[in-house]
């Protein structure tokens, strides 16, 4: 059944406007961006399909132009306005995170570095710099691979501290695995980071693991 056929309550775009983009699920959100589906699907279960497939919205951001390709009914169209979107949101996010303390608004430092890790199929080391007021100055993807002790360079991290002249960093990574514990491993890095930081007085305020859209803490789990 198409949409415009569903009770007027129930169609996502109608819901959204009487309810607010709060109460729609992702697969309603993900309709609203499709407009239509295709033949013998409706645009919301075009959107569950993707889903499915892709295993969440991060999923579908992180997916490349031919595995977006291999779902009937989307293209390279849909690929360009999904990764629009996305950009967009992230840089919402760092926009608000660089107008106010990010120690007293940790949850869009966690939606961030979701948005930012979350989906990507490879490790990636990032690093936050911020200033003395915990603004955000700059993010910086600073390693890729396989992240060890050996592989996450201290001084590479303290140069580009001292570059942004950052009072405090935010360490994070992620786990592709879709697994947020963190490592031994994880942890040798974190303290390894945090005696070369403090060197030049830069603080470390926290290291995110990042698994999908789970982000774990080190400071709440007493790590730091």
């Amino acid at each position: 059944m198409a949409i415009i056929d569903w009770p007027e309550g129930e169609r996502p775009r109608e819901k959204l406007l009487t309810q607010g983009s709060s109460a729609l699920s992702d697969a309603e959100l993900l309709a609203i961006f499709l407009r239509v589906g295709v033949t013998g699907k409706s645009a919301v279960d075009l959107a569950r399909e993707l889903l499915q497939v892709f295993g969440s919205l991060n999923g579908i951001f992180a997916a490349s132009l031919e595995q977006i390709s291999r779902i009937k009914g989307m293209g390279s169209s849909k690929y360009v306005q999904l990764q629009a979107i996305f950009e967009m949101s992230r840089r919402a996010l760092t926009e608000e995170m660089q107008a106010r303390d990010v120690m007293n608004s940790p949850q869009q430092v966690r939606d961030f570095l979701s948005l930012k890790l979350g989906g990507l199929p490879r490790e990636v080391f990032l690093v936050i710099f911020l200033d003395a007021q915990n603004r955000v100055l700059a993010h910086e993807e600073m390693f890729a691979g396989t992240l060890t002790q050996t592989s996450v360079h201290p001084r590479e991290i303290v140069k580009r501290a001292l570059y942004y002249n950052a009072g405090a960093v935010i360490l994070a990574h992620n786990h592709p695995s879709g697994v947020a514990e963190p490592s031994r491993s994880d942890e040798m890095i974190t303290a390894q980071l945090k005696t070369a930081l403090d060197l030049v007085d830069v603080r470390v305020l926290d290291h995110f693991v990042v698994a999908g859209n789970t982000t774990l803490s080190f400071a709440e789990r007493g790590l730091l």
